[in-house]
Formats: C-alpha cells, sequence, structure tokens
C-alpha cells in the first residue's frame, strides 16, 4: 500500500482511545476532569480487561495531577494490552503512524495527537517492554516515529532501537540515535558554536557539589570554569518548569537545596533576556521537516515564563501581540533563517520544537529542543481567534511530510 492510499477503518472496541487531546482540551478550558475520571473508574469496576478504559482513566488522572496514581493505572493497562489506536477524525485515514513509545508521565513521550487532533492520519501508539520491547506482533503501518523521550532511563531502548530501526521495512521518523541531542547538557554542546545561537552551557552536578558552593568549600569557577552567579538551577529529568530557579548567590544556593531533595541537577548561566520594556517573550516553535512553524508565544514580567501563567488569557495586549507575531512570523523566520537551519542540521530530527526567546542583541536564545513538547489548537477561539489557521499551518505540515514519505 502506499502513503497516498486509504486505509481501511479497523474494527473499534466498545470504549475507544481517547489519547492526551481531548482531556488537555478540557483542562484547558477549565473544566474538572475529576467527574470524568470518576465515572470511568466505576466503569472499569464492571469491565476490568478493558485496557483503553484503563489507558483513558490513567491520562485522566495524569492531568489531574494525580501523577503516582496515573502511573500505576498505566501499567494496569499495559498489563492487558501494550497497542493503542486513536484513529483519524477524518476517514478512511491517509497515513498509518506507528508510535513507539515508553510507560510513563505526560512528558514521557511525542503528544502527537494533539497537533494531528483533526486529521486524516491513524494513530498508533505501541508501549516497548524494557524486557521484551516488541512482546507482541508489529500493527500494519506506512511508518514508525520513535516518541519516547531523553531520559537516563530511556537510554537503553534508545539504543535498542537505533539498531533494531536501522534496517526497517519502513520510513522512521526521528531515529532513536539522534534523541540523545537533546538532553539539556548534550544541547547545549550541540549548540555552541551555531550562528546566531545562544545557549549556555549546561552542566550536570551533583548535589554533593551544589553543597559545597553554598558553604564556601567550593566557588562556581571552580565547579565550572567561568560560571558566576547568577545561574539557572533544576533537578535533572524535570519538566515545566518543576523546581526551575534563579541562583543568585550561596545563600540562595543552601536555601534552594532544603527545598528541593534531588540527587543531580542542571546548572547553567542565567542570560537576561527582557525586552527594552521590562518584559520577557518565549517563543514555542515546531520545525517539520525543517521548517518552522508558530505554535505561541508568552508575554511575561518573571523571566521564568509558561504560557499557562503568563497571564496570556487575562491580558488582551498580550494576546494582540502574540497574534501579531504569529501573522509576521515569516518576519521572525527569516530574521533567524541560519539559527534555525543550525538547530535542525545539529540535532537531525524530522521534527521537534524550540521554547526560545531573542536576546538585547538580536540573537536566537535557546532554552531546550525536544520532539515531547505539546504543539496544539485547542485554546478558546473567543479568546484566541488568530490561533487556528496558524496551528493547522503546522498540522497540515506535519501530515504533508508524511505523505511525502511514500515517494
Amino acid at each position: 500500500m502506499t502513503a497516498t492510499a486509504p486505509v481501511a477503518q479497523a474494527v473499534q472496541p466498545a470504549t475507544p482511545f481517547l489519547g492526551l487531546a481531548p482531556f488537555l482540551r478540557q483542562s484547558i478550558a477549565g473544566i474538572d476532569l475529576m467527574p470524568a475520571a470518576q465515572a470511568m473508574l466505576a466503569s472499569a469496576e464492571t469491565q476490568p480487561d478493558d485496557a483503553n478504559l484503563w489507558m483513558n482513566l490513567a491520562t485522566a488522572m495524569l492531568c489531574l495531577g494525580h501523577r503516582d496514581l496515573g502511573l500505576s493505572i498505566q501499567a494496569q493497562a499495559l498489563e492487558i494490552d501494550r497497542i493503542y489506536r486513536r484513529p483519524a477524525a477524518i476517514q478512511p485515514a491517509r497515513f498509518r503512524l506507528l508510535m513507539l513509545m515508553m510507560p510513563g508521565d505526560l512528558a514521557e513521550n511525542t503528544p502527537l495527537d494533539c497537533l494531528l487532533e483533526s486529521s486524516d492520519v491513524d494513530l498508533i501508539c505501541y508501549y516497548l517492554s524494557p524486557e521484551a520491547p516488541f512482546a507482541l506482533p508489529i500493527p500494519e503501518h506506512d511508518a514508525v516515529m520513535v516518541a519516547l523521550g531523553d531520559s537516563d532511563a530511556n537510554q537503553p531502548m534508545l539504543s535498542f532501537l537505533a539498531h533494531a530501526l536501522a534496517d526497517w521495512p519502513k520510513p522512521v521518523i526521528n531515529p532513536a540515535q539522534h534523541i540523545p541531542a537533546t538532553e539539556r547538557g548534550a544541547l547545549s554542546q550541540i549548540m555552541q558554536r551555531a550562528p546566531g545561537v545562544v545557549m549556555p552551557t549546561t552542566y550536570r552536578v551533583k548535589r554533593r557539589q551544589l553543597a559545597a558552593v553554598a558553604d564556601g568549600r567550593l566557588t562556581l569557577a571552580e565547579l565550572a570554569a567561568g560560571l558566576a552567579f547568577p545561574v539557572i538551577l533544576r533537578p535533572v529529568g524535570s519538566q515545566a518548569g518543576r523546581d526551575l530557579d534563579r541562583i543568585d548567590d550561596p545563600a540562595a544556593l543552601a536555601a534552594y537545596l532544603t527545598t528541593v531533595d534531588e540527587p543531580d541537577f542542571f546548572l547553567a548561566r542565567f542570560i537576561d533576556y527582557s525586552s527594552s520594556d521590562g518584559l520577557f517573550r518565549k517563543f514555542r516553535i515546531a520545525l517539520i521537516g525543517g521548517r518552522p512553524f508558530a505554535c505561541h508565544m508568552a508575554v511575561s514580567a518573571h523571566w521564568m515564563v509558561h504560557y499557562v501563567n503568563a497571564g496570556m488569557y487575562e491580558d488582551a495586549a498580550k494576546r494582540a501581540e502574540e497574534a501579531e507575531f504569529m501573522a509576521n512570523f515569516e518576519h521572525f523566520a527569516e530574521r533567524h533563517r541560519a539559527a534555525l537551519e543550525a538547530i535542525h542540521q545539529r540535532l537531525k530530527l524530522d521534527y521537534f520544537c524550540i521554547d526560545c526567546a531573542e536576546t538585547q542583541d538580536g540573537q536566537l536564545l535557546i532554552f531546550e529542543a525536544d520532539h515531547v513538547m505539546v504543539v496544539h489548537a485547542m485554546d478558546q477561539e473567543a479568546l484566541f481567534p488568530y490561533k487556528q489557521q496558524h496551528m493547522r499551518k503546522a498540522e497540515r505540515a506535519f501530515r504533508d511530510f508524511l505523505l511525502g514519505l511514500g515517494g
């Protein structure tokens, strides 16, 4: 079958696998997911072998912030089945994409169903088993995508997949051997001396080393040549700003260590990227086959910018600025063309996103780059009427990229 041929629709189980998208949509809209989760739990008591139901419940619990419970329910679902199908919204589907995934929380794998929510692409989520990665027969597919992230725990699986997929009979998206480059320390090394790019070297340090700096037994410069306060500090493996902080002096470091009980940390120089008005602007950009697409822009008075707490929902002026950014994104992309091309060439991934900003001297400041960031078109149109058209561009670009794989 060619990549452009319609795909026969498979018989669907009684409970459809929902993926992340519908839960994220409700969460963004401020809808309490707990009643739905309680209803699913009640259904599960009478349908204990319904893997899709258990997996949907796990996703709901993870969205509610109940991580341990969500992971426990997910493990129960995976004992029943390791393959979950999210049929395309538009049928018959034009493409079947096999997603290789690992058990874990919402930041563990590429949330591609959020981008392709209204497409004609079937997604087949195959959860690999550490003991026997391909424990179940491989479903029919037109391409395979390595969706698992670069965590320490995933390194053995990424190494396995690099060999297992080397001679795969179908196209491979985001080959496993390139994914470790998205780890913060590795990424910062790869980006050194890239044209138009600024990314401070990120050091992986032990808690005991930081404790020595905090009590004066060691200086930052002795820990990492040339490093000085202020610095950015976060635990290894943290996502979405968890325990991320700016540390201005040894006393602040000592206070930080009393509240964050982790063994390993990422440490990097802090760069003031505030604009002339004192505000901070952070951009999320998706690169699809090397082509950049605007996903969002957040404006905040605080250096640690997250879209959900930057005031974008409350401030019409910020939304108007984001709308202008997205409408004129081609100017931003052209201004940073050399930087974006260098990032794509160095990471060698087919699909990934970057969170970035512009420095005060006009360079592209990279915070992170990976393939597990969320890209979606779920914000309410009443508040964000400008977003749909731009996110559809990214959706169409990814779909076209897939269809192009078939030659």
